[in-house]
């Protein structure tokens, strides 16, 4: 919460709570509200709180093309929560307008611990706009940034449970459409949560591919790209395509041109992740290799079949690294092209948040 205090002989300041370091700081009052200015003991971004019907808006998480994403307060239940507001320049537009409601409608009838709970979904003065369950403790994406490779056994967890979430959304006849690492975030107990549902369409519906393909390419599904039919094997794909990056630091497909990264994803053999990071397991490679199959009819043909690889992988990694001693096989695989030299992963404008 914050609080309003006047110096003597000067302009009315704002006392704000800094969330990067922090600490507490004086901003200058005339701000508008959702106006920004620098913290001066970190430089981090402050903002000049707003009011949103019992909601408190604190400060930025994150912005897209459909709107911006706040850390706020529910004054009333006194919780933390995060609040999409839909970019006002989209409330003519009826595209965008069904896209946030598509969203809302999406991840509302979600019910499940790995995909981000929606609280409520309003309008106020013109404003439409999302509450939902605040994941304060960064994205996958960040863990990739901060760590380089992301250890196995924690790699292997994510992908169980987000196979499980994707699985949910599937039963209830959706496709997510753009998994990513910037997509999961985690929670303070380092749950993994699955966002961003703007994309989301019916898993039995037509994708038209007409204008464009929807998603990131670092982790696209090639038959997006050979405008074939779109199912949740396209979808596995992605989660397999994030479970590779966070294993070797690298995405599956490197190269200066996204152009390049797009045909490799079509035409390129997969360099199994171990060979990049030989302490990766033979199980966890085969699994992401086989999720990451040109053809969709080579991959897991469910769910289930690849929360069983990767519990199997998994449950192989515990007894090597609780029984050190014990021998075992090394692993054979395909003959494969070798790793191309690393390159710097770009994101891909499309249709945002």
């Amino acid at each position: 919460m914050s609080s309003e205090v006047e110096e003597t002989g000067s302009k009315p300041l704002k006392l704000v709570n800094c969330m990067s370091c922090g600490g507490n700081a004086f901003i200058p009052g005339e701000l508008q509200p959702l106006g920004t200015t620098d913290c001066a003991k970190c430089g981090a971004e402050l903002m000049m709180p707003m009011m949103l019907e019992h909601f408190e808006l604190n400060s930025r998480i994150a912005a897209g093309g459909m709107g911006t994403v706040y850390r706020a307060v529910d004054t009333v239940l006194k919780r933390d929560v995060a609040i999409k507001l839909m970019q006002p320049e989209l409330a003519d537009d009826e595209e965008g307008l069904e896209a946030f409601y598509v969203e809302a409608r999406a991840v509302a009838r979600l019910n499940h611990t790995n995909i981000i709970h929606l609280y409520q979904f309003g309008k106020f003065n013109e404003q439409l706009y999302l509450v939902m369950e605040l994941a304060q403790a960064g994205s996958l994406d960040g863990l990739i940034d901060q760590l380089g490779i992301v250890p196995e056994l924690r790699v292997l967890d994510i992908g169980i449970k987000i196979s499980s979430a994707l699985d949910t959304a599937l039963k209830n006849k959706l496709l997510h459409r753009d998994i990513k690492p910037g997509n999961i975030l985690f929670n303070i107990n380092n749950e993994p949560k699955l966002i961003d549902f703007g994309l989301a369409c019916k898993s039995e519906a037509g994708v038209d591919y007409s204008e464009q393909i929807w998603g990131t390419p670092y982790y696209i599904a090639p038959e997006k790209l050979r405008r074939e039919p779109e199912t949740f094997l396209a979808d596995m794909y992605s989660l397999a395509g994030t479970l590779f990056h966070s294993l070797t630091g690298h995405t599956p497909f490197e190269a200066p041109e996204i152009d390049d990264v797009v045909l490799a994803h079509m035409n390129k053999p997969l360099t199994p992740p171990h060979k990049l990071v030989p302490s990766i397991t033979g199980p966890t490679s085969d699994a992401i290799v086989r999720a990451m199959d040109k053809s969709p009819a080579n991959r897991y043909q469910s769910y289930d079949e690849f929360i069983m690889a990767l519990t199997a992988a998994r449950s192989q990694l515990l007894r090597t690294q609780f029984a050190p001693t014990a021998s075992s096989k090394p692993h054979r695989a395909r003959p494969a092209a070798a790793a191309e030299e690393a390159a710097p992963a770009r994101s891909w404008f499309r249709r945002g948040k």
